[in-house]
């Protein structure tokens, strides 16, 4: 009798890390199913190895565990700043901050059903591995959310779609928060994603003026779309389909 996690015959379990490191760094959403199937080996034996390697699951994206030295040092420079700059420059609600996050809508659940013994139960279909996924692109302020995007379905944003937004977040700034304009400007937050660090993106933020707050490496601390946000999101999200399933 095998059991779930113990080796089975013809899937060895000798497998070099650097395979799985190449994995996880071609694809930083991979998962230890995916990496079973692909090197043929127990999800156990995968999940060894990926802790043998410092890595740990982190908002869905591998990445390592321990900071490097530079890292830590940036994340205190950049909140030692923050901290002495409010101190005589009162800015915080003055920040825009934005970020995207791929919204899954067609989740299938399986439902309990009375049934005699000898009928077969109720079937109910498997989830596409494809599933049908939206990306949010939100920006909001210590007031609450400024504007938000949702490209077509499976759109991804690159940096010509982003400036676009960019600029339909500017005309809503201009008619949401006109303190903002009439004061000091914007101070604008985001992550390093591609297409918010390209050069088009870098030109239309200095063409509106905006000032970029710098973000440090895996800082969810100091990214609040993340923190606040998203989390509060997926709870939200979690609970209506628990509901859904329920009437």
């Amino acid at each position: 009798m095998h059991y779930g996690n113990e080796p089975r015959s013809g899937r060895p379990s000798d497998v070099n890390e650097d395979v799985i490191k190449a994995l996880t760094e071609l694809d930083r959403h991979v998962i230890l199913r995916e990496i079973g199937e692909k090197l043929n080996i127990p999800k156990s034996t995968g999940h060894e190895r990926i802790k043998s390697l410092g890595l740990v699951k982190k908002l869905a994206i591998w990445v390592s565990h321990e900071l490097k030295e530079i890292h830590l040092t940036n994340r205190i420079n950049a909140c030692d700043m923050y901290l002495k700059r409010n101190e005589v420059d009162p800015f915080l609600k003055r920040i825009i901050a934005g970020d995207q996050k791929w919204i899954v809508y067609n989740n299938v659940n399986r439902k309990r059903s009375w049934s005699k013994h000898d009928e077969a139960p109720q079937t109910a279909s498997k989830t596409d591995i494809h599933q049908k996924k939206i990306m949010l692109s939100v920006w909001w302020d210590w007031k609450c959310v400024v504007y938000f995007a949702l490209p077509q379905r499976n759109q991804t944003i690159n940096s010509v779609g982003y400036c676009q937004q960019l600029d339909k977040l500017n005309t809503t700034i201009n008619e949401k928060r006109q303190e903002l304009i009439n004061r000091k400007g914007v101070i604008f937050y985001q992550d390093n994603a591609r297409p918010h660090t390209s050069l088009v993106t870098r030109q239309k933020l200095t063409e509106l003026g905006w000032e970029l707050l710098m973000h440090s490496p895996y800082s969810p601390d100091l990214a609040p779309s993340d923190y606040h946000l998203f989390r509060s999101l997926q709870n939200f999200l979690n609970f209506t389909i628990l509901a859904m399933t329920r009437l």
